[in-house]
């Protein structure tokens, strides 16, 4: 695993588009999966101005790794790709026919597609305090599963947080979500992992003192071969 550590979340997102511009610069076709959420918000804004109108970036693929339907608008894009358009896609004019969803109607052949087309070559993601990444929350997935579908029953709060993820809006709440999980993800050639605030150093801690943990289940992500975390200070007040 390599640690950066940047002065504050404008360095951190800095960094993080460098990373993930630098995967982009290639002649060959380049699978990528990146996060929504709010700790990208500043990286997508760095994005934004150097990929828009860059046809030299047509070689680009996006895949989002997890989803969220709305359960009143089941045709709709859910959550996950509704922030990505949001915060990226859109503004950035990405080509809707570079742009593959994950659903909860196509997630069982979301391994084999990504397979077909060479694999996942790059992929942003978050984390969150209790260790999350993706939608594999403790207690949902185990290291040994691929692309998942995570019910409302598979643990004791699932309810609520899937209220949380819809805003609140009870009749939009679905009974599940689907998500990468940890073998699909371990199964991509380069990790990247970005986290700020004070909020996220116990996990981050966790995470560089190496220690892999089934119920903190970021920690099996830093035993993969090209696995780069970076952090501002106050991410990396505990080490």
């Amino acid at each position: 695993m390599k640690l950066i550590i940047t002065k504050d979340y404008k360095e951190m997102s800095e960094v993080g588009a460098q990373h993930l511009i630098g995967a982009m610069h290639t002649q060959y076709r380049t699978n990528i999966s990146i996060t929504a959420g709010t700790t990208p918000v500043g990286l997508y804004e760095v994005m934004v101005p150097l990929v828009k109108d860059k046809k030299y970036f047509d070689n680009v693929h996006y895949y989002n790794f997890d989803e969220i339907p709305f359960k009143t608008r089941p045709q709709e894009t859910g959550v996950t790709m509704t922030n990505l358009n949001n915060l990226y896609f859109h503004p950035a004019g990405i080509d809707r026919d570079r742009i593959h969803p994950l659903t909860s109607d196509n997630y069982t052949t979301q391994d084999e597609r990504i397979a077909e087309v060479g694999g996942l070559d790059f992929v942003l993601l978050g984390v969150g305090a209790d260790g999350h990444y993706c939608g594999n929350l403790p207690g949902t997935t185990k290291f040994g599963d691929r692309t998942t579908k995570v019910m409302e029953y598979d643990r004791e709060d699932m309810k609520d947080v899937l209220l949380r993820e819809v805003s609140g809006v009870e009749e939009d709440r679905p009974d599940h979500y689907v998500t990468m999980g940890p073998k699909s993800i371990m199964n991509i050639k380069k990790l990247v992992m970005i986290a700020s605030g004070t909020k996220k150093a116990g996990i981050v801690k966790q995470l560089v003192d190496g220690v892999v943990l089934e119920d903190v289940p970021a920690t099996l992500l830093t035993t993969h071969p090209d696995f780069t975390l970076i952090v501002d200070e106050e991410a990396a007040s505990l080490l």
